[in-house]
């Protein structure tokens, strides 16, 4: 595994445009809408390829058939030199990239459900993607959730932008405030007037839009991110963008939350956490 210089990024474009599933994240590195990392087998002829988003989420793909490559590969995922500090999320193209996976990895590879002591070190957790497609006549026939007296959904402005905290935030996923509000749109609920959830945009290319929520902690449970979120896509239906939904199929709120939307399940994808 190689760090290729980001000058040569075009390189990553005919194997990118191959993949099948939504790879949004993937591209905003490769476009330089956001600063992330990419290894290759040879930086001079490239054919395997392992894109890194700062976020944590990674794509493997190309040529699987380089057994040096592989075999480094496995100590990178592994982390055997403790140099990675989390996690990070990965998924394969094409699907063959599963069967040699298994093979590299064998009995380190666990499914999620079966890694009842959360072991987090020394092993590979296999867990699911799910990839959806909007249905906009579903959508526009369902019932639009009441915002009760307490509730305002604004657009979000400069001063809530520094003010939304959590694990799924739109400062993790653009370079900077600026790269955010020019290419980027976010819609915020205050209940009380208080910051309560916040739905954006993580990633834009052409006409797809693909969708973050965040909810603050003690208002998780009350709806507001179906009312956040629907506010968000009536955005991009004026906009003519498609809205764009992926999660963990383990993360039921979120995977519940897609289908309640008009969100259609329209892939399904292993899905790999590699070692701390």
């Amino acid at each position: 595994m190689v760090l290729l210089e980001s000058n040569k990024y075009e390189s990553v474009q005919n194997a990118l445009q191959q993949v099948t599933f939504n790879n949004l994240f993937a591209r905003s590195v490769i476009e330089h809408k956001i600063t992330g990392k990419v290894f290759v087998d040879d930086p001079n002829n490239p054919q395997t390829f392992y894109i890194v988003h700062p976020y944590g989420m990674t794509l493997l793909l190309g040529d699987n058939s380089n057994k040096d490559f592989n075999e480094v590969f496995k100590k990178y995922a592994l982390n055997v030199d403790a140099k990675r500090k989390g996690f990070e999320w990965m998924q394969a193209f094409p699907n063959s990239w599963d069967t040699v996976l298994a093979e590299l990895f064998k009995e380190q590879l666990r499914k999620s459900e079966d890694n009842k002591d959360n072991q987090e070190i020394g092993m590979i957790e296999l867990n699911t993607r799910v990839n959806f497609k909007f249905n906009k006549e579903k959508y526009l026939s369902l019932p639009k959730p009441k915002a009760g007296n307490d509730i305002q959904i604004v657009e979000t402005d400069a001063h809530l932008f520094s003010k939304i905290k959590g694990g799924v935030v739109p400062s993790f996923f653009w370079n900077n405030e600026e790269d955010f509000f020019h290419y980027g749109h976010a819609y915020s609920l205050l209940y009380k007037n208080q910051l309560a959830a916040t739905a954006f945009s993580s990633f834009r290319f052409d006409h797809l839009f693909e969708l973050g929520i965040e909810t603050e902690p003690e208002y998780r449970g009350k709806g507001f991110a179906e009312m956040v979120c629907s506010a968000l896509i009536d955005f991009c239906i004026n906009n003519n963008y498609e809205p764009i939904w992926a999660c963990r199929k383990e993360n039921t709120a979120s995977y519940k939350l897609a289908l309640k939307l008009g969100f259609e399940v329209s892939a399904i994808i292993p899905y790999y956490r590699l070692s701390k």
